[in-house]
């Protein structure tokens, strides 16, 4: 029996894990739907989100404001930080080989990664509790409070941003733009407009992602989303980049590897079983599990 507690432990583990990489995937399958870009900067907008929390976390409790709240200025930040990225460095590459793209992507990633090294130095910085939610206790199994919020709010944004792609105004321009750019224009949608909607999207989704990662691992540092963001791209992938339910699936897959072989196997060979299976997935399957339509999803 307490085999089976502790795999049910570890179970729970890696589906809050999965849902971390869930939602940042959401964001690489985001914007590569609409501009066919996979933005290995992506990750570092996590990072970015952290250090935002961390800085109004004071401020809000000195105003009696929840901490939790500091995930709405993180938002605006990475959603802004996005906006930026794209009108700055991808807007001018647009029908450019995809190699200058992915240079840049990773230039970008540097980037923001040097400056926040710079600005906070490489010492990791504690990050406080910002959820104050009761453990539920099911029998002989816990369940942290930050553990069933992450697993909640993954599910709930991935069912919210399905719902905005499939049956909004604005949804159905990205999904235009993301079919055929110079159509949609033709057909009055604002393809900049769009486009950096669709960025700002992204962008928020990591700054969520960026609370629920550092309530499970709190501390903050300049390449905290550098395999963070690899891991998810490994998840997008695995998933289909480009479609939504495949970004959540991909996640909770990756995520249950990566905990079942650090229970089971070895810890120190979780991160060559996941990025295996990005080896697999395109020797046998590249479009991923739900990619059929690779094209036409967002």
């Amino acid at each position: 029996m307490d085999g089976l507690v502790i795999f049910i432990k570890h179970l729970i583990n890696s589906v809050q894990v999965g849902s971390i990489y869930a939602l940042v995937a959401l964001g690489y399958t985001m914007v590569y739907g609409i501009v066919k870009l996979i933005n290995f900067a992506h990750g570092d907008f996590i990072m970015v989100g952290a250090y935002v929390s961390l800085g109004t976390i004071p401020l809000l409790l000195k105003l009696g404001l929840p901490a939790w709240f500091c995930v709405v200025f993180a938002i605006i930040v990475c959603s802004l930080l996005g906006i930026i990225t794209e009108r700055i460095a991808y807007k001018p590459l647009r029908g450019s080989n995809s190699l200058s793209v992915l240079i840049t992507a990773i230039a970008v990633s540097l980037l923001l990664q040097n400056i926040f090294l710079l600005l906070f130095g490489s010492a990791a910085k504690p990050f406080p509790n910002v959820f104050n939610m009761k453990a539920l206790q099911i029998g002989s199994i816990q369940i942290s409070g930050a553990t069933f919020l992450t697993i909640i709010i993954s599910v709930i944004v991935m069912i919210v941003l399905q719902l905005f792609v499939k049956n909004t105004k604005l949804g159905k321009s990205v999904r235009a733009v993301s079919e055929n750019s110079k159509a949609a224009t033709l057909m009055g949608i604002n393809v900049n407009h769009t486009i950096s909607l669709t960025f700002a999207i992204g962008s928020g989704l990591a700054a969520i992602a960026s609370i629920m990662y550092c309530s499970a691992y709190p501390l903050a540092d300049p390449y905290m989303g550098s395999m963070l963001g690899l891991k998810a791209f490994v998840a997008a992938v695995l998933g289909g980049i480009g479609s939504i339910p495949g970004a959540m699936l991909g996640g909770f897959i990756i995520g249950l590897v990566e905990s079942m072989t650090k229970a089971y196997i070895s810890s120190q060979l979780a991160d060559a079983f996941v990025f295996g299976i990005l080896i697999l997935v395109l020797l046998i399957k590249p479009t991923g599990i739900l990619g059929k339509n690779l094209g036409e999803k967002v």
